[in-house]
């Protein structure tokens, strides 16, 4: 297995891309779910030329719920009904041959039929309609999310606090949350496509209701505890990159 990513390399794909973005967006309301998993099971899950990116020997499986806001082609304004939507993705965090660390997605649901197949054709992502909706009562965020086929929805229920603060680079939250590049399978190999923001103001936040049911839609079993770590984020501004290799 190549070596790992350097703490150096992890900052590096921090700093803006020289070339053109292609697409703006707005991550908010983030909730970062994440249990501990052997990581022999997540490197079988892998294409090849991929690795399991490892804390302290640990690999991590993710859940991953927000608003996708504003979503629209460079130069291009937002558009009503098509640009704002919801996601729910379950992720690993992987590293390639030449040691860059990135996001390996197991499923991205939307429901955003659009957005589903501009993902699918273009990134060669793993996108899934979905019926989904999320309500805010006395600052909670109720999310629901239920793939076609399935006969019950997802469901989760969390708080976001106020205050915030920037991870420090080489703890744990860094590694879970401080990611701008991701892997996609393509007819052609496995691609890269990168993703620019300012770091995220990463806040505690408190689950008043969770689901395994994505991880099982994964092909995981049920963790049979709840998450080992949580965190959540406001949001932020996001510029996306054309897939490379």
């Amino acid at each position: 297995m190549p070596a790992a990513p350097t703490l150096e390399s992890r900052l590096a794909f921090r700093e803006r891309p020289t070339r053109a973005h292609v697409m703006s967006q707005r991550w908010e309301s983030l909730l970062f779910l994440h249990w501990r998993w052997d990581a022999a099971e997540i490197q079988s899950t892998l294409p090849p030329g991929l690795f399991v990116d490892t804390f302290q020997g640990d690999a991590w499986l993710a859940i991953v719920p927000f608003y996708m806001c504003g979503i629209r082609p460079r130069f291009c304004p937002p558009v009503r009904g098509i640009s704002d939507f919801l996601e729910l993705n379950v992720r690993t965090y992987v590293h390639d041959e030449q040691g860059r660390p990135g996001v390996w997605f197991y499923s991205l649901d939307c429901n955003q039929r659009l957005a589903v197949w501009t993902a699918r054709t273009f990134f060669h992502l793993p996108y899934q309609n979905a019926r989904m909706s999320a309500q805010v009562r006395d600052g909670c965020i109720d999310y629901r999310c239920q793939r076609g086929g399935e006969p019950a929805a997802s469901h989760f229920r969390y708080r976001i606090a106020a205050e915030s603060q920037i991870a420090e680079p080489g703890s744990l939250a860094f590694f879970l949350a401080e990611r701008y590049l991701l892997f996609a399978q393509t007819p052609r190999g496995i691609r890269c496509g990168q993703v620019h923001h300012t770091p995220y103001a990463l806040a505690e936040a408190s689950l008043e209701a969770w689901d395994a049911k994505p991880l099982l839609q994964a092909g995981f079993t049920d963790p049979r505890r709840p998450p080992d770590h949580i965190i959540g984020s406001s949001g932020v501004d996001v510029a996306v990159y054309p897939l490379t290799s």
